[in-house]
């Protein structure tokens, strides 16, 4: 018999110490093949975190968006958060990989690893956006150009104000006019430690009091965005209300494109923002889910349908998913667990002290029917198919490196 055709194919980074593409096959039924692993030519962080500085944890850089393909699907981009660099391949007809270049970001490693984390690619300018961790240089740019090779740009651009000048930023995405670059933040300042390495949301005042280190939580200034200029650069910064705590997932739907989702990593749910002609974004209130496991429940990463019609919401602090559906401006929440909840190896714990199987980036097929997830903490990185009641069931998985993988895309 011949060979059965895929339907599509999906890329994931090991971010490991020598960080590879994962590439898989992908079947009608949702199943995936691994094809091939493909050195990135740069290091990831491996197993430790540097937002934390835990010595083994998921979600190295509290971030998402760190794999994404161009929309004709000539060339994928990774970053390499271990030394501050990015990676272009080239897409084969078969999905298959072929590494183009590596560069530095312009941001030097500072410890034991940088924190190059998350892209967005501006197809009118050729223009690469690179979102860091730390800054002060949150955003970097790099050139691309017809034949996939990368030249590194001098500008920065900061998340950080006066008041705040070691903001943690989360996530960088183009507005679908390609006018404006849209960044998350989750932190406005680094959290410290408890003895286990778990972070800690209060920070002492000089006034003796304690303030939440959340962004956004109460400072209505947690979402930042950038005009764009004709060759890519970024106008002037605006600092705006990002609706909740930690407006860490910016995600614009697809048909009414000045529209977009929040995902909240500490306001628990997920809200409907709209972002105007002048860059001015207003928002709609939080949808939570149920938080009786713990506060905070972390909901950071989104996925949106075809259709506009339905939200998946990952909870790294619940090692799960939850749905919601939007009919016009109205978020409801439809299944708080849509999925059963997968557990790790019971070493890691999240912010609201459960035990987490650190579920982060997840991707959904452009035609709406599978939705692959990673669980680092588990080594697992599993495929659903979508019920038509916005429920989840489970129809593969594969095992991937421990604790360190990081970003989906696919077609």
């Amino acid at each position: 018999m011949p060979p059965t055709l895929a339907a599509g194919h999906l890329y994931l980074q090991t971010n490991e110490v020598k960080n590879a593409i994962i590439h898989y096959s992908r079947g009608a039924d949702g199943a995936l093949t691994e094809v091939e692993r493909v050195p990135t030519g740069g290091g990831g962080s491996g197993v430790y975190k540097p937002i934390s500085g835990q010595e083994s944890a998921p979600n190295a850089f509290e971030a998402a968006g760190s794999v994404i393909l161009t929309a004709d699907k000539q060339f994928l981009f990774a970053t390499n958060g271990g030394d501050n660099s990015v990676s272009s391949f080239s897409v084969g007809g078969d999905g298959k990989l072929t590494l183009l270049d590596v560069k530095r970001t312009g941001n030097l490693v500072a410890g034991r690893s940088g924190t190059a984390k998350s892209l967005a690619f501006s197809p009118a300018t050729s223009t690469l956006y690179v979102l860091h961790s730390f800054g002060p240089d949150h955003v970097r740019l790099m050139t691309v150009d017809p034949e996939g090779k990368l030249t590194s740009r001098p500008e920065g651009y900061t998340v950080n104000t006066p008041d705040k000048p070691l903001r943690v930023s989360t996530m960088v995405v183009l507005s679908p006019d390609e006018r404006f670059l849209v960044v998350g933040t989750t932190f406005d300042q680094p959290a410290a430690a408890n003895p286990d390495g778990s972070p800690i949301l209060w920070a002492d005042q000089p006034d003796g009091s304690k303030k939440s280190v959340a962004s956004n939580a109460p400072d209505p200034d947690g979402i930042i965005v950038f005009p764009l200029q004709h060759d890519g650069s970024l106008g002037e910064g605006m600092f705006q209300d990002g609706g909740g705590g930690s407006p860490f997932y910016p995600a614009f739907l697809h048909h009414r494109p000045e529209h977009f989702v929040i995902g909240y990593a500490v306001a628990d749910g997920i809200a409907l923002a709209k972002l105007d002609d002048r860059g001015q974004i207003g928002t709609g209130p939080v949808v939570k889910i149920d938080t009786s496991a713990g506060l905070p429940s972390e909901l950071c990463w989104l996925a949106v349908s075809p259709d506009d019609k339905w939200v998946f919401a990952t909870n790294f602090g619940y090692s799960n998913i939850s749905s919601f559906r939007i009919d016009g401006d109205v978020v409801s929440l439809v299944h708080d667990n849509a999925c059963p909840k997968v557990p790790g190896d019971g070493t890691f714990r999240a912010l609201n002290g459960t035990v987490s199987s650190g579920p982060s980036d997840n991707w959904l097929t452009p035609d709406g029917t599978h939705l692959y997830q990673i669980y680092a903490n588990a080594s697992k990185l599993v495929g659903y198919a979508v019920q038509p009641d916005g429920s989840l069931a489970e129809v593969t998985a594969a095992e991937i490196p421990y604790n360190s993988p990081q970003g989906l895309a696919g077609f």
